[in-house]
């Protein structure tokens, strides 16, 4: 049997070049050979999985290991790798690269079984019975995350949910399946010229993102690298060749600069290593397209990594290369004070070397440069609970559990697809708490997203804050470094313009999820009161029905309980009239009618912007006589009652489309257009928006359409409170001289 890859779906993203064509064969089938090769000479064998084993485990963990190989071999037997290996190669090759960062023997027995579920038909009680419930757990848990990375369609939204709940019972099923993909990618070669592409751009958008998260850095780097020669075969060989080229010119330089940094060192009593920091390809060329630079500037920076011994002696070393050469102002980042979300510790400095050579330096101790390479592997939280460890524990553990909350939060798979890939690519900034606790938030964060990473319930009511003790914007930007407190209300709800501003996944789905509750509410409410005017024609209530005898009617409308039918009424999806009918008939066998549109208009307050809205044709305001039409989706949307769109909704609804309305107390502002025919002249539309603002009415937005040499027309939409506040703006405006005419549009 040949075992071929098993097809993955990934994202496709919008802004990436595309591929290069497969017609380019010379450098894919070069990197095809070097896979093949890479293959076909190396196979892990058990006992070199052993010998890595018996480094760090007791040899009783080490035998339930082999135990493990020997059923694995068993059940993948007369199964072949395309490359012409038993297929067991690749479970003894996950479990080698798990091995080699030390994780723990139950990690390990998974990786060699992460295929027997799905591929052999082995149960997962029949694991848990041999080897352990977190083993079969792991194992489980890493095949439903291969279902999930085949399709984003809708029908996976159950699988999505368990992809996250697996993960927040136990990290080490996202650590198994990282392994198993890095794996893929480092014999990538025998697959297909489309198949290559597209794992690759999985890779490349979810794969290395998802290990920079948990801070596995070298395998981040890996996955870039083997992902960028894949989807990008000329790309990289001619960057690649460029690296080598420049390489050979700098030496000399690098070299000369690191000894310097190195004796300087010395001569301060520091004991540190020194060693020049190597450029990788795919963060050359995701530089040079970012930032629109030629090769030759990416090329031009020196990098320099110093590795010492104790945490002072990061400050000390700081102190020593500041002397040495002169810092470049504004590029000093302390991550060993404020640790990155994914628990990199490092200080990171830019000077000018000699000859004006700009050098970037990372100062870090050894333990913080495990934690850099390996991440969460680095001090594996099953080993201890103690210190670091402890923090690297809950760190990875808190993103996790924010994903399952994120997944719950989704309203389908494509929106959490969405939200994690803005999750996965965070560039922080650090926001301090009145309390002077640190939190971690995506570059470009606002109060509101530092509102909902504090609690839900606190970005839910969150009404105003202050930066800096100062009142500000919700929308303004952080910066870090900055004091944010929230203040909040307990009648206030999100509004729907926060989604314009935010940007951390956490607050997005806070606010879908508070705007679904709230919707669902205001449209039962709405429902009722619509239903409630419909039933009034036959002199009855919805308090008066017998519900005992309206099963069969809730049946037929598709709902199952009577809340469900208001929603639907409210958002439009259900005519009250059709509704009251056939529930009075229900209700009562000899009841004679149907119930007509002839109750008392419905009240419109203003607040009711989720169920209730406001043709964009005519702009109605407190104080125009408006009528009112159910649609779709959009619920009730009100029009000025001598609007020319009503006329065609008569004409295809007749009298019982159209409902009367009326404008109770209302609250807040409204948009309406109007179109002001002017004389040309400059400064004209400036003079027109400094009117409407001395009036108090705000101004969304101005168009101008030109009418002939003379005369123009400006299209001016605002806000206002009601009728009267607009004849104060439009009374303001014929003051101005150029003003000719003053209309409302479509009204």
């Amino acid at each position: 049997m040949v075992k071929t890859a098993r097809p993955e779906t990934s994202t496709q993203a919008g802004a990436e070049p595309p591929a290069e064509p497969a017609t380019k064969s010379y450098f894919l089938q070069r990197l095809a050979k070097q896979a093949r090769r890479d293959d076909v000479a190396a196979p892990t064998t058990i006992e070199s999985l052993i010998e890595a084993l018996e480094k760090y485990l007791p040899q009783k963990q080490v035998q339930q290991v082999h135990k493990a190989y020997l059923y694995a071999e068993s059940a993948h037997k007369g199964q072949l790798r395309l490359s012409g290996h038993p297929y067991i190669s690749h479970p003894l090759a996950v479990a080698n690269i798990l091995a080699t960062m030390g994780m723990d023997h139950q990690t390990v027995i998974a990786a060699l079984l992460h295929d027997v579920i799905e591929d052999t038909g082995v149960a997962k009680q029949a694991l848990g019975k041999r080897f352990g419930k977190p083993v079969a757990e792991i194992v489980d848990g890493v095949s439903k995350l291969e279902k999930i990375f085949r399709s984003h369609a809708e029908a996976q939204a159950e699988n999505f949910q368990k992809m996250a709940m697996a993960m927040a019972k136990d990290l080490r099923v996202i650590m198994v399946k990282l392994a198993d993909r890095l794996h893929n990618m480092r014999t990538i070669g025998v697959m297909s010229n489309e198949q290559r592409r597209r794992i690759a751009r999985e890779t490349l958008e979810f794969y290395a993102p998802i290990a920079n998260r948990l801070g596995i850095h070298t395998m981040k780097l890996e996955f870039e690298d083997l992902g960028f020669h894949a989807l990008y075969p000329l790309r990289a060989d001619r960057i690649g060749r460029a690296v080598k080229a420049a390489r050979g010119n700098r030496s000399a330089l690098m070299n000369e600069l690191r000894k310097s940094i190195a004796n300087a060192l010395t001569t301060d009593g520091i004991n540190a290593e020194v060693v020049g920091r190597e450029k990788h390809l795919y963060s050359i060329y995701r530089k040079m397209k970012s930032q629109h630079k030629p090769f030759s500037e990416i090329m031009d920076v020196f990098g320099f990594r110093i590795v010492v011994a104790q945490d002072d002696d990061c400050y000390r070393a700081l102190g020593v290369v500041h002397n040495l050469y002169k810092p470049v102002a504004g590029r000093f980042k302390d991550y060993i004070a404020i640790p990155k979300v994914n628990g990199y510790q490092s200080l990171h400095t830019t000077l000018f070397g000699m000859h004006g050579v700009p050098i970037e330096v990372q100062i870090r101790t050894r333990d913080m440069a495990t934690v850099a390479d390996a991440g969460i592997a680095g001090h594996w939280l099953y080993k201890t609970d103690q210190g670091d460890h402890q923090t690297s524990r809950h760190r990875a553990r808190r993103w996790v559990k924010d994903l399952l909350d994120l997944q719950q939060r989704a309203g389908n798979p494509l929106e959490f697809v969405e939200s994690l890939k803005i999750d996965l690519f965070p560039d922080e900034v650090y926001i301090f708490t009145p309390r002077g606790n640190i939190l971690e938030l995506p570059r470009g964060a606002c109060p509101v997203d530092f509102a909902y990473a504090v609690h839900t319930d606190i970005g839910n009511r969150c009404v105003a804050c202050r930066i800096d003790r100062n009142l500000s914007p919700l929308s303004q930007q952080l910066q870090s470094g900055q004091s944010v407190e929230i203040i909040t209300s307990d009648g206030a709800k999100p509004n729907p313009d926060w989604l314009t501003f935010v940007v951390s996944s956490k607050a997005r789905s806070g606010i879908r999820h508070a705007l679904k509750d709230q919707q669902q509410g205001d449209s039962i409410a709405f429902g009722r009161r619509l239903l409630n005017r419909s039933l009034a024609n036959a002199n009855k209530s919805i308090n008066d029905l017998d519900f005992r005898r309206l099963r069969r009617v809730f049946k037929e409308f598709g709902v199952r309980r009577l809340n469900e039918v208001l929603e639907a009424i409210g958002n439009g999806e259900l005519l009250s009239y059709v509704v009251a009918q056939r529930l009075l008939e229900a209700d009562n066998p000899d009841f004679q009618g149907v119930p007509v549109e002839t109750g008392g208009p419905v009240a419109i307050h203003g607040g009711e912007g989720l169920v209730i809205n406001y043709g964009r044709c005519c702009g109605p305001v407190p104080g125009d006589p408006i009528v009112g039409h159910m649609t779709p989706g959009k619920g009730f949307v009100v029009h000025v009652e001598t609007c020319r769109n009503m006329t065609e909704i008569r004409r295809r609804r007749g009298s019982k489309g159209i409902i009367p309305a009326y404008w109770a107390t209302t609250e807040g502002e409204f948009l309406t257009t109007l179109r002001i025919e002017v004389n040309r002249k400059k400064g004209i539309i400036a003079e027109l928006a400094a009117t409407l603002h001395d009036a108090d009415a705000g101004v969304e937005n101005i168009h101008v359409e030109e009418r002939n040499a003379q005369v123009s027309s400006v299209i001016v939409t605002l806000s206002v409170c009601d009728r009267n506040h607009l004849a104060r703006g439009i009374r303001r405006l014929r003051t101005i001289g150029s003003v000719l005419t003053i209309t409302r549009v479509a009204a």
